[in-house]
């Protein structure tokens, strides 16, 4: 019994990996207006975890991307992000 109850945990283990190293993930830059918007981006980020799998984004911290990658940082895993806000704050606005 011993053996077969080994098995299937390593089986339940091997299916809880992914077989993808980095996932891109977008999100709102606001918290939602739901509270559950929120909780899925934790779980989200949990899950990452989870499964082994870093993330790719904007470089976002705030709302729920800042969640996402908040929670996928305090598991231990890397994000890999490339901050876009300075170029699209340094284009000038025009008037008409």
């Amino acid at each position: 019994m011993e053996m077969v109850e080994t098995t299937t945990t390593l089986q339940q283990q091997q299916s809880m990996l992914s077989k993808f190293k980095r996932i891109c993930v977008f999100c709102g830059s606001s918290q939602g207006k739901k509270t559950s918007y929120q909780v899925a981006a934790i779980d989200l980020g949990n899950e990452l975890v989870s499964r082994n799998i870093d993330l790719v984004y904007g470089g976002g911290s705030i709302g729920l991307m800042g969640l996402v990658s908040q929670a996928v940082h305090d598991g231990g895993r890397h994000s890999y992000s490339k901050t876009l806000m300075p170029r699209e704050v340094s284009v000038p606005l025009i008037d008409t």
